[in-house]
C-alpha cells in the first residue's frame, strides 16, 4: 500500500544520494545551502536544492533533459485528437498549456522534479474510445475529462484514493495499463497503414502496405527509438521523430513547411475555440459515466504509480516509504485534467519521462518548473507541427504501447484468478476496442471466478458492487 504525506521531509532512507547515518565525510561533500539574496540563493531555499544534494545548474540540465524526453507529446496528442474531429492547432496550445500547468504546478507547489502533460494513453481513450469509438462530439468528450479531474481531485483531497487502492483489485489495475498499451499499437498500425481492416472473410484485420513509405519509417522508427534509448540518449523519441519528419519533408510532397514562430492560434478558421467548449451536462449522460469513471480509475493506479516512481529514484522517500509532498503531487496531477478539459487538451498525467531528468540529477521541483516554462514556449512553435507527418509520431506511439506492456510482470500469477481477471480486461480491451468493455469483464471474471474458485471471501463490498453495475450497464443495454 502506498502512503503519502504532504508533510513528509524530503530525505530518503532509500532510493536517493541523501541518506540517514551519512558520515560527516559525506555530509562535507554535499552542496550547501547558498547564502546573500540573489535569484540562485533564492531557489535554493525555496526548493532545498542543496539540503537534498543538489545545485541550481543541475537542477536546471536535468529539467532541459525530461523536457527533450517528452516534447513529443506536442505532435503525438494533437495528431491523435486530430483523428477524432478536433482542431489540431488549439489543440496544441492546450497540450502546452497544460504541460507548463501541470509541471509548474507540480515544481512550484509540490516541490517534485516530476513533469506533468497530456497522457498518451489517455489521449488514446478519449480520441478512439470516447469520440471515434461511442460516437460522442468533442465537447462532450472534454467535458469527460474535466470531470475526470473533478473526481480524481476529489478523492485525491478526501481519502477515498487510498480506499480505492486498498480495495480495487491491482490485476484489473494492471491488467487496464496493458490493454491500454495494446490499444495504442493497435491504432498506430492502422494509422500508418501497417494493419488493416480486412476486407474480406476470416480475422477483422491483415496485414496492410509493409512496403510503403509510412510503413517502412514507422517500423524503422520504432526499432531506432529501441536502440537509442538502450544506449540512454536523451531525447531518444524527438530525435526520430524530427529525423523521420526530415525524410518525409523530402520525399513526401504531403510535408510543407510552414515557419517556425507564430501567436498561438485558439482556433483554425471553420472551428471554434476549445477554451471553455466542454460540453460538462452531455458528460453526466448514464452512457458516458462509466468512461470517466473508467478515466478516473486508470488515472488513480497510473498516478501514484508514476509519481512513487519517481520520487522514489529521485530520494524523496522517507523511511516508511511516503512520497514527500504526496498529497500535494497527486492533487496538482488531478487539477491538471480540471485545467486541460477547460482548454480543450487531453487528461494529464505525471509522465514517467521525469525518471530521465533524475538520471541527470533532478531532486527538487525546480526541474518540473524549468520543463513547465519550455513548454510554455514551444507554444509559439506551433507551425513546426505541419512538418510532422502521422508516420513520424507512429513510432513513438509504438514504443509507448510497448513499455505500457511491461505491467504483466506485476501480475501476481501465485494469486491465479486475480491474474487471469487483469488478463481477461487487458484482450478484450483491444479485441472490443473498448476500455469500459474490458474492465467490465474483467470485473465479471474475477467476482465469478472467486466465488466458483471458493474464494468468496476475499471479495470485498467495492468490487462485487463495481462488477454488478457494470454488468448491469451492459446487460441493460445501455452501453453505446
Amino acid at each position: 500500500m502506498i502512503e503519502l504525506d504532504s508533510t513528509a521531509a524530503p530525505l530518503a532512507e532509500a532510493g536517493g544520494s541523501v541518506v540517514s547515518g551519512a558520515t560527516d565525510t559525506d555530509a562535507d561533500a554535499r552542496p550547501r545551502a547558498m547564502s546573500g539574496t540573489g535569484f540562485a540563493a533564492a531557489l535554493d531555499r525555496y526548493f532545498d536544492i542543496a539540503a537534498r544534494g543538489s545545485s541550481v545548474r543541475t537542477e536546471a540540465v536535468a529539467g532541459v533533459t525530461t523536457f527533450l524526453a517528452m516534447v513529443y507529446s506536442v505532435f503525438v496528442v494533437p495528431g491523435m485528437l486530430g483523428n477524432a474531429g478536433f482542431d489540431t492547432s488549439a489543440v496544441f496550445v492546450a497540450v502546452c498549456a497544460t504541460t507548463a500547468f501541470g509541471s509548474l504546478l507540480m515544481g512550484l507547489w509540490a516541490r517534485l522534479p516530476i513533469a506533468v502533460g497530456c497522457a498518451i494513453s489517455l489521449t488514446a481513450f478519449t480520441a478512439f474510445g470516447l469520440v471515434l469509438g461511442k460516437g460522442l462530439h468533442p465537447d462532450v468528450a472534454l467535458g469527460a475529462v474535466f470531470l475526470m479531474g473533478v473526481v480524481f481531485t476529489a478523492i485525491s483531497v478526501t481519502g477515498v484514493r487510498a480506499w480505492i487502492l486498498r480495495n480495487l483489485p491491482h490485476g484489473i489495475a494492471h491488467g487496464t495499463g496493458i490493454g491500454i498499451g495494446l490499444f495504442l499499437l493497435l491504432i498506430a498500425a492502422n494509422d500508418v497503414g501497417l494493419v488493416v481492416k480486412n476486407p474480406g472473410a476470416g480475422l477483422p484485420v491483415s496485414l496492410g502496405h509493409l512496403g510503403s513509405l509510412p510503413a517502412l519509417l514507422s517500423v524503422a522508427g520504432l526499432a531506432a527509438i529501441v536502440g537509442l534509448v538502450r544506449r540512454r540518449v536523451p531525447g531518444a523519441i524527438l530525435i526520430v521523430i524530427v529525423a523521420i519528419s526530415a525524410l518525409g519533408f523530402a520525399l513526401d510532397p504531403h510535408v510543407a513547411f510552414h515557419g517556425v514562430f507564430a501567436w498561438p492560434s485558439l482556433a483554425a478558421p471553420g472551428h471554434a475555440s476549445l477554451i471553455g467548449a466542454m460540453d460538462v451536462k452531455g458528460a453526466l449522460s448514464l452512457a458516458v459515466l462509466p468512461s470517466v469513471l473508467a478515466l478516473v480509475m486508470t488515472a488513480v493506479f497510473d498516478a501514484t504509480g508514476t509519481i512513487r516512481a519517481v520520487a522514489g529514484q529521485a530520494g524523496q522517500l522517507d523511511a516508511h516509504g511516503r512520497i514527500a509532498n504526496g498529497g500535494r503531487a497527486l492533487t496538482a496531477d488531478s487539477l491538471s485534467s480540471i485545467f486541460a478539459g477547460l482548454v480543450g487538451g487531453a487528461p494529464a498525467a505525471a509522465y514517467i519521462e521525469s525518471t530521465v531528468g533524475v538520471a541527470a540529477g533532478a531532486k527538487t521541483g525546480l526541474a518540473a518548473a524549468v520543463v513547465g516554462a519550455l513548454f510554455l514556449a514551444v507554444m509559439f512553435c506551433a507551425p513546426l507541427a505541419g512538418l510532422v507527418p502521422p508516420y513520424a509520431t507512429a513510432p513513438a506511439l509504438m514504443y509507448v504501447g510497448l513499455m505500457m506492456l511491461s505491467s504483466v510482470s506485476r501480475l501476481d500469477m501465485n494469486d491465479r484468478i486475480d491474474a487471469m481477471a487483469g488478463l481477461v480486461c487487458a484482450v478484450f480491451i483491444v479485441l472490443t476496442a473498448n476500455i469500459v468493455t474490458g474492465i467490465m469483464l474483467g470485473f465479471c471474471t474475477l467476482v465469478i471466478g472467486r466465488v466458483v474458485g471458493g474464494e468468496a471471501r476475499r471479495l470485498n463490498v467495492g468490487t462485487v458492487a463495481i462488477a454488478l453495475a457494470l454488468a448491469a450497464f451492459y446487460l441493460g443495454g445501455w452501453a453505446i
